[in-house]
C-alpha cells in the first residue's frame, strides 16, 4: 500500500481501503486508524514486556470478587472485556512459580523443613521440574478437572468444553487466592520452614469450600445442599485420580532410580 505524505484519512482502512464506520473494518478486521502516541507506546509496553492487558486486571479483579459469577457471565457470551481464562491459567502460574521459588524460596524452605528424603537426587529432580514445568502443569490439569466436574454436573446443561473454561476459572481463583493471602503468610515464616509448609496444607484443606462458593455462583438456580453433595463427588473423583497419579510417579522413580531411593527418602537426615 502506498500512502503519502500527508495524514491517513481516518474513515478509511489503511489496509483494504474500505470504509470504516466503527472502530473497525467490516470487511478485514483492522483497526480504525489512530496516530501513535504516548498512550499507544505505554499500551504496547504494558502488553509486551508485562504480557498483560486491560483484560488481565479486569478478569483478575471480577475473579476475586466473584469467581462462579464471572465464568457463568464468560461462557454465556460476556467476553470482551476479559482475558482469555485459560492464557489467565498460564501466566496467573508463571507469576505464582516466580514468587513461591525465586521470593519465598520454597526450594530451600522444602529443604529446611527437616522433610524425608531432603537431600535425595530424587527431591532435587523433583522441585526442579516443578519450578521449570508448573505453568504447562496446569494447563495440562485443566482438562482432567473439566472431566471430573463434567462427571459430576453433567446433567446441569454444560458440555465439556464449557467445563474446560469453568475450571480455568476455577483454577485461576485457586491462584490468585494463593498469590495474594497464601504466600504473604509463607514469606513471614520463610525462617522457619515447618511452621509455613503446614499453614499452607492447613490453607489447603480450603478448597471444597471455595469450590462450593465457586459453583453455588455459576449454578446460583440450584440448592446449597445439590451443590455441595457435587463438589464432594468432585473431591472424591480427583482424590481416585490423585492416588492413581502418585502410583504412576512412584513406579516411574522406582524405575529410574531403583527402589533404594525411597528407602533414603523414607530415612530423615
Amino acid at each position: 500500500m502506498n500512502l503519502n505524505k500527508s495524514q491517513p484519512a481516518e474513515l478509511n482502512c489503511q489496509n483494504c481501503n474500505q470504509d470504516i464506520v466503527d472502530n473497525f473494518c467490516a470487511k478485514c478486521g483492522q483497526k480504525k486508524y489512530k496516530r501513535i502516541d504516548k498512550k499507544y507506546v505505554l499500551d504496547e509496553l504494558q502488553y509486551t514486556l508485562v504480557h498483560t492487558n486491560k483484560g488481565f486486571m479486569y478478569s483478575v479483579k471480577s475473579i476475586l470478587r466473584n469467581p462462579g459469577k464471572t465464568a457463568r457471565e464468560f461462557i454465556y457470551g460476556n467476553r470482551v472485556n476479559h482475558y482469555k481464562p485459560i492464557g489467565l491459567v498460564f501466566i496467573l502460574a508463571g507469576i505464582s512459580t516466580f514468587i513461591s521459588f525465586k521470593i519465598i524460596g520454597l526450594d530451600q524452605m522444602m529443604k529446611g523443613a527437616q522433610m524425608p528424603g531432603q537431600n535425595t537426587q530424587v527431591m532435587t529432580e523433583m522441585m526442579g521440574f516443578l519450578q521449570n514445568y508448573n505453568s504447562i502443569l496446569m494447563l495440562i490439569f485443566i482438562p482432567i478437572l473439566a472431566l471430573l466436574s463434567k462427571l459430576s454436573f453433567g446433567d446441569w446443561r454444560n458440555n465439556y468444553y464449557e467445563h474446560t473454561v469453568m475450571n480455568a476459572f476455577g483454577m485461576a481463583y485457586y491462584t490468585i487466592v494463593t498469590i495474594l493471602f497464601v504466600y504473604p503468610i509463607m514469606y513471614l515464616f520463610r525462617n522457619n520452614p515447618e511452621i509455613s509448609l503446614k499453614m499452607s496444607m492447613y490453607l489447603m484443606l480450603t478448597i471444597p469450600v471455595m469450590m462450593v462458593y465457586f459453583y453455588k455462583h455459576f449454578y446460583h438456580e440450584k440448592k446449597l445442599k445439590t451443590i455441595i453433595i457435587r463438589v464432594l463427588a468432585k473431591t472424591a473423583l480427583f482424590a481416585i485420580v490423585y492416588i492413581g497419579v502418585i502410583i504412576v510417579c512412584v513406579i516411574g522413580m522406582m524405575i529410574k532410580y531403583g527402589p533404594e531411593s525411597f528407602k533414603t527418602m523414607a530415612q530423615p537426615q
